[in-house]
């Protein structure tokens, strides 16, 4: 008789213990985010991306000048060579190497200028968005809105709050 009341009393418990598990597990609401996707289609990285196309645009354009006048310069140093003087000769060639090392450093530094703009541009919509995914998951009562990614094997499009946060943070930026 002992060990039926135990066996009861264990068996109540667990059936217990299932049904408040299945109650916490039905009041999570869990989301997710797709940030790539709300970095790109939102007004500010929209912006963000045209401000930088402007930028590639004009160092491009620079680049493009600056490697006609070296290939100008290393036609002349090609066909003049020979009928140079030495110093001559090797004055147009310091003036060739040293005019592709400023044009090296230029493209490098456009870039890494170019790159750096792109973080920060970036890490700057980031906190705007973290900030609203907030706000965001508190109204509506989310345990969790996570960051979709590569290793989300299965995420169902009905949890995806990337359109409704994207709204909000659009609306956001404009107060």
């Amino acid at each position: 008789m002992k060990r039926f009341i135990l066996a009861a009393v264990l068996l109540s418990g667990m059936t217990a213990g299932t049904a408040f598990a299945t109650d916490v597990k039905a009041a999570q609401k869990i989301g997710y985010i797709d940030m790539q996707r709300a970095i790109n289609t939102s007004e500010t990285g929209k912006e963000a991306k045209e401000q930088l196309s402007a930028r590639l645009k004009k160092y491009q354009d620079e680049i493009n000048a600056r490697q006609e006048e070296l290939k100008r310069l290393k036609e002349e140093l090609e066909k003049q060579g020979m009928l140079l003087a030495e110093s001559a000769r090797a004055s147009k060639e310091k003036d060739y190497q040293q005019k592709l090392k400023e044009f090296q450093r230029f493209t490098k530094d456009a870039q890494e200028e170019l790159q750096g703009k792109d973080e920060e541009f970036t890490r700057k919509i980031l906190e705007g968005m973290e900030k609203v995914v907030q706000e965001f998951g508190k109204k509506n009562g989310y345990t969790f809105i996570f960051v979709k990614n590569e290793n989300m094997l299965f995420a169902d499009e009905k949890a995806d709050l990337t359109d409704e946060v994207l709204k909000l943070f659009n609306s956001n930026r404009k107060k």
